[in-house]
């Protein structure tokens, strides 16, 4: 294994790889739990309050025992690395079969989608949450939950793996694999362009929200976290980024396909 252990934890790595000790085993989950805590609290962040922040767990519990069943400790890779990569795909892989997005949601993204699009050409420019918010007899609030949401949705549908796939060498989300693909120079163009624009774009964000949007996916802080750096209720924090994500919708689904 890549890391350093303490002879304890290496007693109990040893003892769970050559007799499949279940006591081993139960330590070595409680011991790597907290990495559970961390995607859990990362991914909850973007769904709705209708999903259960315990069913989100149990499926980052089950990826923990899926690496820790399948972990191959000759490898030159720590555990926490792979361990990540399988509670993560877990969790999205869970999400995705269970179809977490109530139909009332999708239902109202439709809705919220041709009256943008409406509004956009009216206006020959983006509509604001406001505005959509007033033909649809919503608050602004719902308008950009809703949308956040569905750009999530959006997201676990581009991350799913192909299901006709005869090889057992497994790739994509969940998977810790070697990546042999070098990316083209187009695509590599194109890649800088949108990040670029993307770039741009978070820059015309006001100042709050720039600062959400940077602790949260550069710094990899909890909404919480955030809350405590910025001194606001972690309610505060989620109206924040939903508002944020919701300016930079076009710019993230440009990312999302190309």
């Amino acid at each position: 294994m890549a890391n350093c252990l303490s002879p304890h934890e290496q007693k109990l790595w040893d003892e769970w790889t050559n007799k499949r000790d279940g006591e081993s085993a139960n330590e070595l989950v409680h011991m790597y739990e907290y990495l559970v805590n961390y995607h859990v609290q990362r991914i909850s962040a973007h769904l709705p309050r209708s999903v259960s922040k315990d069913d989100v767990r149990s499926l980052g519990m089950y990826g923990l025992y899926d690496a820790l069943k399948k972990f191959d400790t000759e490898r030159d890779l720590k555990f926490d690395t792979y361990a990540s990569f399988r509670i993560r795909g877990s969790i999205i892989d869970g999400l995705r079969k269970e179809d977490w997005l109530p139909r009332s949601v999708r239902d109202k993204t439709k809705k919220i989608e041709q009256v943008a699009e409406a509004l956009e050409q009216k206006h020959l420019r983006p509509a604001t949450s406001k505005e959509i918010a007033k033909e649809l007899g919503l608050t602004p609030e719902e308008v950009e939950e809703t949308v956040k949401d569905s750009l999530y949705a959006n997201v676990l549908s581009m991350e799913e793996k192909p299901k006709d796939s005869g090889d057992e060498h497994k790739e994509g989300i969940g998977y810790s694999i070697p990546d042999h693909q070098t990316m083209s120079p187009s695509d590599s163009v194109i890649k800088t362009e949108n990040l670029n624009e993307l770039a741009d774009q978070i820059q015309a964000l006001n100042e709050k929200e720039q600062m959400v949007i940077t602790l949260f996916y550069h710094e990899e802080l909890t909404l919480t976290e955030i809350g405590q750096v910025m001194e606001l209720t972690t309610s505060r924090i989620s109206q924040i980024h939903a508002k944020a994500i919701f300016k930079l919708k076009d710019a993230l689904k440009d990312i999302v396909y190309s």
